[in-house]
C-alpha cells in the first residue's frame, strides 16, 4: 500500500470516528409532571420516535420530575453525569430552571427549553406552541360565544390560570387578559393553579360558584386539567345548563366533554410536532450547527408553532379527520350517541 493510499485510508478512518461520535451520543429528555397526561402519552414517544430516525445510535434518557424542583434537579445533574450533551428541558419551575442551564453551559451541555421559556437564563434554544397566541384563542373564542348568544356586556366570567412557577403559564395568562380586556366581560376573579393540579382548579372553583352563582357566564381555563375541575365543581354544584368552559392540550377526557356539551374548548396542539421539532434541533447541536430560529423569546432563539381551536363546530375535522385521535378512543360508550350526533362515526 503506497503512502498515498494510506493518507487517505487513514483520513476516511477519521471521518467515520467523527461522524460516529457524532452521532453516537447521550440525549435526555426532561418533562415537569404527570398531572397532564400528555408527557407520557405524546411528548415522550414524539420525541423518541424522531431521535430513532434521526440518530438511531443515540442513547435517550427520558425522567420526568413530578411537580418537584429538586427532584427536577436531581434528574439533571444525573442525566450530565450520565453522559448527556444535550438535554430538553420542560422546567417544573422556569425560575429555578436557570440555574440548570448555567450548570450546563458551565459543562458545555446544550439546553434546549421545551414548552415551557426559562425566563432568567437563556436556554440554546427554545420550542413551543405559542403559548401567549394560545391564552388569546382560547379566551377570545370564549367571548365570541357570549356575544352570539346575547351575554350582555358587563356579565361576568371567571379566570384558571395555570401554575405561577410556569413561565409559559404567565404567557398563557397574558393571552387571557389581552382577551378579555379588550371584551365587553368583566373579570369576577382569577387564580393561578398550583402545578397545573385540577383539584385545586376545582376546589376554587366551588368557592367562586358560592360567592358569585349564576353572575358566573363563563370560565377561561388555561388547560384542560384546569378546565376538567371547573367542570366538575360547576355539576357539583347542580348548574343547569355549564356556562361555556374553555380548555387547552386536546386531551381525550377533554375531547369528550366537548362531545358531551360540557367543555366549550380546547386548543389542539399535538406534541408530537413539538417533540420532533426539539429532535431535529438536537440533532442541529449533535454536529455543531446552528438550530435556525424563526422568532426570540426571552432572548432565546425561538420556533413556534400556531395551533387550532377546537370546539364541537369542528371537532370533526380537527381532531379526527386529521388523525389527532381515533374515534375508537374518545367515542366510548358513554359518548357514542353524541358522537354519532356530530357525524363522529
Amino acid at each position: 500500500m503506497n503512502k498515498t493510499t494510506l493518507l487517505a485510508t487513514a483520513s476516511t478512518l477519521v471521518a467515520t470516528l467523527i461522524a460516529t461520535a457524532a452521532t453516537a451520543q447521550t440525549v435526555a429528555f426532561l418533562m415537569p409532571d404527570q398531572a397532564s397526561t400528555r408527557y407520557e402519552e405524546k411528548d415522550w414517544p414524539g420525541f423518541q420516535a424522531a431521535m430513532s430516525d434521526l440518530c438511531p445510535d443515540c442513547t435517550l434518557i427520558y425522567q420526568n420530575g413530578n411537580a418537584d424542583v429538586a427532584l427536577q434537579q436531581q434528574q439533571f445533574n444525573s442525566v450530565i453525569a450520565q453522559g448527556a450533551t444535550v438535554v430538553v428541558l420542560d422546567p417544573v419551575d422556569s425560575a429555578a430552571a436557570a440555574a440548570l442551564v448555567e450548570i450546563a453551559r458551565s459543562q458545555d451541555v446544550k439546553v434546549i427549553a421545551y414548552d415551557r421559556p426559562i425566563p432568567d437564563s437563556p436556554a440554546d434554544f427554545y420550542v413551543s406552541f405559542d403559548n401567549e397566541g394560545i391564552g388569546y384563542a382560547i379566551a377570545q373564542s370564549l367571548v365570541e360565544n357570549l356575544q352570539a348568544k346575547g351575554v350582555p356586556q358587563g356579565a361576568g366570567v371567571l379566570q384558571i390560570n395555570g401554575s405561577p412557577t410556569d413561565a409559559a403559564a404567565g404567557l398563557i395568562r397574558d393571552g387571557i387578559d389581552r382577551a378579555l380586556d379588550a371584551s365587553p366581560y368583566v373579570t369576577l376573579s382569577e387564580f393561578d393553579t398550583p402545578d397545573w393540579a385540577p383539584p385545586r382548579a376545582q376546589e376554587w372553583t366551588a368557592g367562586q360558584i358560592t360567592r358569585f352563582g349564576s353572575d358566573i357566564m363563563g370560565i377561561v381555563a388555561a388547560n384542560d386539567g384546569t378546565g376538567g375541575g371547573a367542570i366538575a365543581a360547576l355539576k357539583a354544584s347542580g348548574a343547569d345548563p355549564l356556562p361555556p368552559v374553555t380548555g387547552n392540550d386536546a386531551t381525550i377526557a377533554a375531547l369528550q366533554l366537548i362531545i358531551a356539551g360540557d367543555q366549550y374548548n380546547t386548543i389542539s396542539k399535538p406534541s408530537e410536532i413539538v417533540a420532533a421539532a426539539a429532535a431535529e434541533i438536537a440533532m442541529t447541536l449533535i454536529n455543531g450547527e446552528t438550530p435556525e430560529a424563526t422568532s426570540t423569546l426571552y432572548n432565546t432563539p425561538s420556533q413556534l408553532f400556531v395551533p387550532a381551536v377546537v370546539t364541537q363546530d369542528n371537532i370533526k375535522a380537527e381532531i379526527f379527520d386529521a388523525g389527532i385521535q381515533s374515534v375508537a378512543e374518545v367515542c366510548t360508550a358513554e359518548y357514542a350517541e353524541a358522537c354519532e350526533a356530530l357525524g363522529i362515526k
